[in-house]
């Protein structure tokens, strides 16, 4: 049985439409090794999840606060990072991103970090940062 297209009036076919381009920001490191480009929108479903991550059922009595901390890390760098440039290579792609930034060294991981409470407090200053 052949599957059914839903039209669309002579416009491009819904499969393929391209989602819109977001926004971004570029942070460069002090030393000029690294670079993130960070998204500079958020979905409201996404930051209720981020407010639960860091303060709600998520966070639960059995999490040590390092623990939520990291996790409130990882959320942010997962839903802002488009790309992480070190030493002139680059990452992109949500599955490369994670598993570089879950083998980063401490140095990066706390530039990350500090890039992200940056970037919170211009672009998201409603949100906690971590």
């Amino acid at each position: 049985m052949a599957k059914k297209r839903k039209k669309t009036n002579g416009g491009p076919r819904i499969s393929d439409r391209k989602a819109p381009e977001l926004p971004t920001v570029p942070y460069t490191s002090p030393d000029g090794r690294m670079t993130l480009d960070l998204r500079c929108a958020m979905t409201p479903k996404t930051r209720l999840v981020y407010a639960e991550t860091v303060g709600g059922d998520l966070a639960q009595a059995s999490s040590t606060r390092e623990d939520v901390w990291h996790r409130a890390v990882e959320f942010l760098f997962e839903r802002l990072v488009m790309g992480w440039s070190v030493d002139d290579v680059p990452t992109t792609g949500q599955k490369a991103l994670i598993s570089r930034f879950r083998v980063a060294s401490p140095e990066e991981r706390t530039w990350i970090r500090s890039v992200l409470r940056e970037h919170l407090a211009e672009w998201f200053p409603e949100m906690q940062a971590p």
